[in-house]
This record gives C-alpha cells, sequence and structure tokens, in this order.
C-alpha cells in the first residue's frame, strides 16, 4: 500500500541542539504515528514541522507521494492540528469560532450539534471561549476537528487538561477516525492505548 504520508532523512536543527537527524516515517489510512519522547525531545518540533511551520535542515515530507513542498496549500486543506493553544479566538464563542473555521478547511456532512453534545459542550455555546475552562476549551478544540472534513488528524499531547473522561473519549474520537480511514499523527509522552496500527518513533 502507498504511504499517504511519509518523509524521509529529516533533520532538524534548533540553536545548537540537533532534535533528530536522518527520521524517516511512513503513515498509511487507519494508522497512528505516535511521536514518543520526553518534553524537549522534539515531537512538537517534528510536528510543527509536518506542518510547514519549521524549516527542516535537510529531508522532505511527502502526501500522496509527493512533495508537501509543492502542493501546500492542498496539503495544508488535508489536515487540522489540535496544538498546545488552540488557537481559538478568546472573543469569539464557541459557534463563531468554529463558523470562522468552516471557511478554512472542508467541512463534514455531519449533525454540529450531536457533536457538541457528545462534547458535553452544548450550553456553552453563547460563552466567549475566554471565559472556559483550559478543559473545555480543549473539548471545542476537538469539535474543531471532528467539524473538518480532512483525512489527516495532527494531535499534539491531546490529553492535556483533560479528566479522565475526556482523555477517554479523546481515544474513542481517534478510533473512530482511524476506523473510518483517517490518519493521525500524535505526540505523547504517556502510555496510550488504542486499537489501531500504531507506528513509532523515539525522540
Amino acid at each position: 500500500m502507498t504511504a499517504k504520508l511519509s518523509a524521509s532523512e529529516l533533520t532538524l536543527i534548533r540553536g545548537e541542539t540537533c532534535l533528530f537527524q536522518d527520521l524517516g516515517f511512513a503513515l498509511n489510512p487507519g494508522e497512528l504515528l505516535l511521536l514518543e519522547g520526553q518534553n524537549g525531545s522534539g515531537k512538537t518540533s517534528l510536528m510543527r514541522s509536518i506542518a510547514g511551520l519549521l524549516s527542516l535542515e535537510t529531508g522532505e515530507i511527502f502526501w500522496n507521494d509527493e512533495p508537501v513542498s509543492r502542493q501546500r496549500q492542498e496539503f495544508h486543506g488535508s489536515l487540522v492540528w489540535l496544538a498546545h493553544r488552540t488557537g481559538l479566538k478568546g472573543d469569539l464563542t464557541l459557534v463563531e469560532n468554529l463558523r470562522f473555521e468552516g471557511i478554512l478547511r472542508p467541512q463534514a456532512d455531519v449533525d454540529q450539534g450531536a457533536i457538541f453534545e457528545r462534547l458535553e459542550i452544548s450550553r456553552l455555546k453563547s460563552l466567549p471561549l475566554r471565559s472556559l475552562s483550559a478543559g473545555q476549551q480543549r473539548r471545542v478544540a476537538l469539535a474543531r476537528m471532528l467539524l473538518a472534513d480532512v483525512p489527516l488528524w495532527l494531535m499534539d499531547e491531546p490529553f492535556t487538561n483533560l479528566d479522565r473522561d475526556g482523555r477517554k473519549l479523546v481515544v474513542q474520537l481517534v478510533e473512530e477516525h482511524l476506523e473510518a480511514g483517517g490518519m493521525c499523527v500524535m505526540a505523547a509522552h504517556q502510555d496510550i492505548d488504542i486499537n489501531a496500527t500504531i507506528n513509532r518513533v523515539a525522540l
């Protein structure tokens, strides 16, 4: 099977530190790429490099066997990213934020209300994001992922600020996305139990 997302000979240096060198990976539909390592090991930097936010010293990232550097717009339209910071606008409500996001990438034909209910954020719809707790904002960011009709999820420490039920929900959502043929790149420093094919990158 041809890998949808792959990379070869990636090297990234930040300051005087080489975070990774000659790194490669391949990710097919239905698979999870798990980036493992302690804080500061380069997990977030690798994810930012995949998203095109950091320039690599060497190497190439491929999407459908074509270098991402030649198809930036198409690639960015095929992914959604859950970062440490949600990237949501604090003065806008949950609904206003997600409506703005809907302009940036294709949206799935799903019941938005049902997603809000599942994430337990329906009662928060009229509140500005800055008034929500960190965990609630994290759930809004998860809603953004579920509403996006894209194959690739980038998730940087997705369990941050979530309680046990929230962490369990994240695992369920990722499993469903992979079962539907999606792909996920996840950075985590703790053990996770996901029922899927997992490719691991140790940093």
